[in-house]
């Protein structure tokens, strides 16, 4: 969407395909980050932007033995907004829709999936898609840029090389209500026990249980009563809030996983976001990274988009722009996992790269900088900032 928008406001013809028909899915990408809001801030739209309903956090914080510890600190980025912004991705991604709306070139195709690659002398040169079953059809396109997502189909269908990372822990999500009186805890708890996230989104409590791999069907033979004991146990929340879970279905699997593409594009397709490197939820990079890829996309591709002239020279520098903070951000995150024994089953103590941001403040600021900005963010080139609307 992002990637879509900025070019078509750079003067290029785009047309967006959403497979669903509309954009109402929970815990998905919640977390806008300051680097972000700096994007909305370049072009002009944060004011309205930050009228959307959003919870802020200027710092995260962790239960670590015992203690609650600061592990990032955003108060000193140089940066319009120093803080995290909690937002259902639905509201983002309206946003969005809603401004590329307002770019003569930039056309939304909601409820169409996209089922295959049209390819013509070894170059991608459109899509197949379907819409609800009903209708199929072609979309031929001097560029495909996959943005699908972690599963994504455009990948598949390219037959591009997988680095695959692995992970050993799934997460579970779940919503309960939030009380005007209940404690202000720790984003995450990563005590003696560990193991739970929570996240204050105003009416209620976003929480993630962090699982080992493939456990989600044992835990529902084990029964919802353990369930919520479990729950219970890690959570400083009264033991009574936890029986809001009545069904399984108000639970959510999130399957983990960590890879990047070898190679993003191969002639006439691009890929980006988690359809070129899929990251864990720690530290909640994935929008952030994927926006800053839209962003460099954008950047790099729409001049030689509007004149006719794309090579596959043009897409490789969208990813080597882009593979250094794709690398270092996953790097990043394997060293925040904890260790596993031969077993799979987490060290009880937290990894030692959080355990020095304990024992040395200052490297709080450090991660700040690096989940607030990332390893190399992107700014709206400046020959784009008044293309016509």
């Amino acid at each position: 969407m992002m990637a879509g928008l900025l070019l078509a406001r750079a003067g290029v013809t785009v047309t967006v395909l959403e497979k669903h028909p509309d954009f109402l899915r929970d815990f998905r990408g919640d977390t806008i980050h300051p680097a972000t809001l700096q994007l909305m801030a370049e072009l002009g739209w944060l004011s309205e932007f930050l009228e959307l309903p959003h919870q802020k956090a200027a710092d995260l914080h962790a239960e670590i033995d015992g203690r609650q510890v600061t592990i990032a600190d955003f108060r000193r980025l140089p940066l319009d907004c120093r803080y995290i912004a909690f937002m259902p991705q639905w509201d983002f991604l309206d946003f969005l829709a809603a401004k590329g709306r307002e770019m003569p070139g930039f056309q939304l195709m909601m409820d169409h999936r996209v089922t295959g690659l049209l390819k013509e002398g070894g170059r991608v040169t459109g899509v197949s898609w379907e819409n609800g079953g009903t209708a199929t059809g072609d979309i031929r396109a001097s560029l495909v840029i996959g943005a699908d997502g972690r599963h994504s189909v455009v990948r598949s269908q390219a037959g591009l090389k997988i680095i695959d990372f692995g992970s050993a822990v799934d997460v579970l999500w779940l919503k309960l209500t939030r009380q005007p009186d209940d404690p202000a805890p720790a984003m995450s708890h990563a005590g003696p026990q560990q193991g739970l996230v929570l996240i204050d989104r105003g009416h209620f409590w976003q929480c993630g249980y962090v699982i080992k791999k493939g456990r989600f069907e044992e835990l529902k033979t084990e029964g919802l009563p353990e369930f919520r004991r479990a729950l219970a146990d890690l959570a400083p929340l009264p033991e009574s809030r936890f029986e809001e879970i009545q069904a399984w279905d108000q639970v959510h699997l999130l399957s983990i996983r960590m890879d990047r593409l070898e190679r993003w594009w191969s002639p006439g397709l691009l890929c980006i976001g988690d359809a070129a490197h899929a990251m864990s939820p720690v530290g909640g990079f994935g929008v952030n990274l994927a926006i800053q890829d839209a962003v460099a996309a954008a950047n790099i591709l729409a001049r030689p988009l509007r004149e006719g002239r794309l090579t596959g020279a043009d897409l490789a520098r969208v990813q080597a722009r882009r593979m250094f903070p794709t690398r270092a951000t996953q790097g990043l995150q394997r060293m925040m996992r904890r260790k596993r024994n031969s077993r799979g089953e987490a060290s009880r103590r937290p990894p030692g790269f959080v355990r020095m941001i304990g024992r040395f403040p200052i490297l709080a600021r450090l991660m700040g900088r690096l989940i607030g900005m990332g390893f190399r963010p992107e700014h709206i080139a400046k020959d784009s900032l008044h293309a016509p609307r």
